[in-house]
């Protein structure tokens, strides 16, 4: 029965919680003055979801910007699965135009279809280490998404095949590591990016469900 569990929380958390979905800044074009940032974005991890962001550029010692994101899958019904995070980014490290940035976010997530309905809290946490130009940049980033708790609440198909079957709270119910670029271009205050990778299970043996994102994402900064 655990095993079973195991695999639905997978299968569902994946579908709608990959890494493809995170606003990337350009640290370089980031204006002092510039204390909002705008962002819409798009992917593919196991369906095609759209997403918007905003982020607030403090006046820190560090470049840092606090915000959120919020992202659903298309399909007939939108507002079934969904995730929002909410969190922040720094620029922890800068040597001439090198630079790494942390990144700490908490994850709120929801996936439903006739079997089970997920609701699910986690955390997200990554680095990107790259090199970066007022017109450019590129980075290679690294990072872990965990799923802390879910609650389950089981449909009709599912307690019918399963009885005994119980709806509530679960934890641990497992986690993926996510790798890969980030390409950036800049023109004035608007940011254009492309990011891809690999996910992989927190075992580094099972590959996840889907194993490869792809967003593309659009910032404006004012």
């Amino acid at each position: 029965m655990k095993i079973f569990i195991h695999s639905i929380v997978i299968l569902a958390l994946v579908s709608i919680a990959n890494a493809g979905f995170s606003q990337t800044v350009n640290w370089r074009s980031l204006q002092p003055a510039e204390k909002h940032v705008l962002n819409v974005n798009a992917g593919w991890d196991y369906s095609t979801t759209v997403g918007i962001a905003y982020g607030r550029h403090l006046k820190t010692k560090i470049p840092v910007i606090i915000g959120g994101e919020f992202s659903i899958p298309a399909g007939h019904e939108l507002v079934d699965d969904l995730k929002t995070k909410i969190g922040a980014q720094a620029e922890v490290f800068r040597y001439r135009n090198f630079s790494a940035t942390l990144k700490v976010q908490g994850i709120f997530r929801r996936y439903e279809s006739e079997y089970v309905r997920l609701v699910n809290f986690g955390s997200e946490f990554s680095t990107a280490l790259g090199y970066y130009r007022p017109r450019w940049y590129a980075a290679a980033e690294f990072g872990f998404d965990k799923s802390v708790i879910t609650h389950f609440k089981h449909g009709s198909p599912m307690k019918e095949y399963y009885p005994e079957i119980q709806d509530g709270w679960y934890i641990p119910t497992g986690g993926n590591f996510f790798y890969g670029l980030q390409l950036g271009y800049t023109v004035k205050s608007y940011d254009l990016y492309l990011k891809g990778g690999k996910t992989i299970e927190q075992d580094f043996k099972t590959s996840a469900t889907i194993p490869f994102y792809l967003n593309v994402g659009f910032n404006k900064r004012f």
